[in-house]
């Protein structure tokens, strides 16, 4: 039988070396990090690509830190050093970078690719735990990144350093992102697919439903009167307008369940007596995922939005966004 405070201690052990090395490798980042950046961008403005290569774990973490580049705006690919030797090193062109990874920097199959990718003009940097390895001497730019010990009893497993790599390649991925002004648009157009990708590349009028399918009233329409513009509309609320076709107030179901448990004389009362002033509201053309963020901070169900210059363009329920498969 486990016994659970046991396993959750070593669970936690696990996470505090690993995060021991991670602030060691924060410490050490340095004017070599600045230089690969510099490198990065160079490259990647000149029309070339950044080619991520390693054996074992590291090719595991190559190939994620590969993908979060690819997917952030700068282009990458994996190489597997073995089949590089067996015809893949034609991946490689002479204006792109290898960014090879080996804590030891003593992989032999990693290393043997090094001089014909340097034949082939193509500038070779690396991430390495040992400064003096053939790797960091063989490469024009070493960020040498060491930890102070595994999370494996023996010292052995590739654990701390595989984190500290991924940490490293993360790190990258987004100082190239932010210099190379990488937007959520151009995030989107590279995840068409998912809810991630349909937040950040559609627009808050893509999900609208137009004012012709909504409750517009104006302030002095009687609340029994909203009502059944709101049942007419199959919508749970009404927006009111102003003569200028400006927001001045939102009543929703809710509103009206408030009101009329206290007064029930509420019915033929003006609208403008009981509804919300300066609800929430957000313009047409922000993008989708600006209406998460909104969501996230108010718990509306409906969101009034707005045309450029400030008037009336419709609604958007939060119910209508799971069939745009927006969240």
């Amino acid at each position: 039988m486990l016994q659970a405070e046991q396993v959750l201690e070593k669970a936690r052990e696990v996470m505090r070396i690993e995060t021991e090395g991670l602030n060691a490798v924060t410490e050490q980042l340095g004017e070599s990090f600045v230089r690969l950046t510099e490198a990065c961008i160079q490259v990647l403005n000149n029309g070339g690509k950044i080619v991520v290569a390693g054996v074992g774990k590291s090719g595991h973490i190559g190939r994620k830190i590969s993908a979060s580049l690819a997917s952030t705006g700068s282009p990458s690919i994996f190489m597997h050093p073995v089949e590089a030797m067996h015809g893949d090193l034609g991946m490689l062109q002479e204006n792109d970078l290898l960014l090879a990874l080996s804590y030891s920097g003593e992989t032999a199959e990693l290393n043997s690719i090094l001089l014909p990718a340097k034949r082939l003009g193509v500038l070779v940097t690396c991430f390495t735990g040992v400064a003096d390895s053939t790797l960091a001497k063989m490469s024009e730019i070493a960020v040498v990144a060491s930890i102070p010990r595994e999370a494996c009893p023996f010292n052995l497993a590739p654990t701390t350093t595989s984190t500290a790599h991924l940490a490293l390649g993360d790190a990258l991925a987004m100082t190239l992102l932010q210099l190379r002004h990488f937007t959520k648009e151009d995030y989107g157009m590279r995840h068409p697919s998912g809810a991630i990708g349909r937040a950040v590349s559609m627009h808050v009028k893509d999900l609208i439903r137009p004012a012709e399918r909504t409750a517009v009233v104006d302030p002095s329409t009687p609340v029994k009167d909203v009502l059944l513009k709101m049942t007419k509309a199959r919508t749970g609320s009404a927006t009111v307008l102003g003569t200028d076709n400006k927001i001045i107030g939102i009543f929703t179901d809710g509103d009206f369940r408030r009101c009329v448990s206290d007064d029930l004389s509420v019915l033929s009362k003006p609208i403008a007596d009981v509804m919300t002033k300066n609800p929430v509201s957000i313009q047409a053309d922000s993008l989708a995922v600006e209406i998460l963020k909104l969501v996230e901070k108010k718990p509306v169900d409906d969101i009034v939005v707005l045309n450029a210059d400030g008037t009336f363009a419709g609604m958007v329920d939060i119910q209508d966004l799971p069939r745009f498969k927006v969240m």
